[in-house]
């Protein structure tokens, strides 16, 4: 498949991925608190969430974008893919102004325009656009793995004590959303080794690590992000989730697989720059997008629901508590 066909493949799964956030925030807000992160709470909460319709309709979402990540993950590489994807922010802000019944504004458009052209430029200058994906490199992938769980693990902790010192359930969404960001990036990496894998036969696969951790961490990344959408504001979740995770996958790319860039101060440094120009523009929209939805759920429910009612897709008002009230 050419660049233009795993650009496309990406986008498209860009877009299931945006229905599917929606969704699963919405089923967040009749899901029961999760305070003291207890093995009991833990364990209704999931329950509570494996049964709930909403959610199960964003599975199925997950499973058309999911397709059409592999499928773009297997022929591309993973500083292109997992960059695209952050256009699922876009569409996101189309489907909530479509609810709202609102146009999309100038700030809004530019915005767009500066999160597309970032993207555009450093797949251009980074020469992430025809890099090549090399076998995987056995130590780098080890020493990354252990960083990873270590950052998501380290997140999980600092959002419980954010939680217990009443810190604000923005800051603790946030540091949440970054986790997940994380195990998203990993999980696009398992998911290349295994088309890899999968190459080679049925049995190279399932005599392997990667497709049970791969399980593993999906299913902890879909857990997490739960709770991340009923710690807080989606405000703060949703931005630090669709910042980490192209972040993170470039640099996977490149220890892992060991993805080649281009080499030199100017090609490194504007890299740099679009990245960090992607990400703002990124976290922008992902807040006008939130506020969007939340807009739509005032003007349906002419209140304040507080504890979570579930309206249009995604329009959910955040979940707090006098406890956890942010700041």
């Amino acid at each position: 498949m050419s660049l233009v066909g795993v650009i496309g493949a990406s986008l498209g799964s860009a877009a299931f991925f945006s229905v599917a956030t929606a969704l699963k925030h919405a089923s967040a807000g009749q899901m029961p608190r999760v305070h003291h992160f207890r093995p009991t709470e833990l364990l209704g909460f999931a329950a509570a969430t494996l049964r709930h319709p909403l959610w199960l309709f964003g599975i199925l979402a997950d499973v058309g974008g999911l397709g059409l990540q592999v499928l773009a993950l297997h022929l591309g590489a993973l500083t292109v893919v997992q960059p695209v994807l952050v256009s699922a922010v876009l569409f996101a802000l189309v489907v909530a102004h479509r609810v709202a019944g609102t146009r999309i504004s100038r700030r809004e458009l530019v915005l767009g325009a500066a999160l597309v052209i970032s993207v555009g430029s450093f797949l251009a200058v980074s020469g992430a656009a025809t890099a090549r994906a090399e076998q995987t490199d056995q130590l780098p992938a080890a020493l990354a793995a252990v960083a990873s769980i270590v950052m998501v693990a380290g997140c999980v902790v600092a959002s419980r004590r954010a939680t217990r010192r009443k810190l604000g359930s923005r800051r603790a969404a946030a540091l949440l959303g970054i986790g997940v960001g994380t195990i998203y990036a990993g999980t696009a990496a398992l998911i290349k080794a295994c088309t890899n894998l999968a190459a080679d036969g049925p049995a190279a696969l399932l005599t392997s690590w990667q497709p049970y951790a791969l399980v593993a961490a999906g299913a902890t990344g879909l857990l997490l992000a739960q709770m991340a959408f009923q710690a807080g504001p989606l405000a703060a979740s949703l931005p630090a989730t669709a910042a980490v995770d192209p972040l993170v996958s470039v640099i996977l790319g490149v220890v892992v697989y060991d993805e080649q860039l281009s080499k030199g101060v100017g090609p490194i440094l504007a890299s740099l720059l679009f990245l960090v120009t992607m990400s703002v523009a990124v976290v922008l929209l992902s807040r006008v997008r939130v506020a969007v939805d939340e807009g739509v759920h005032h003007h349906q429910s002419g209140r304040s629901t507080g504890s979570g009612g579930v309206e249009a897709m995604g329009a959910v008002e955040p979940v707090t508590s006098p406890r956890d009230g942010d700041q």
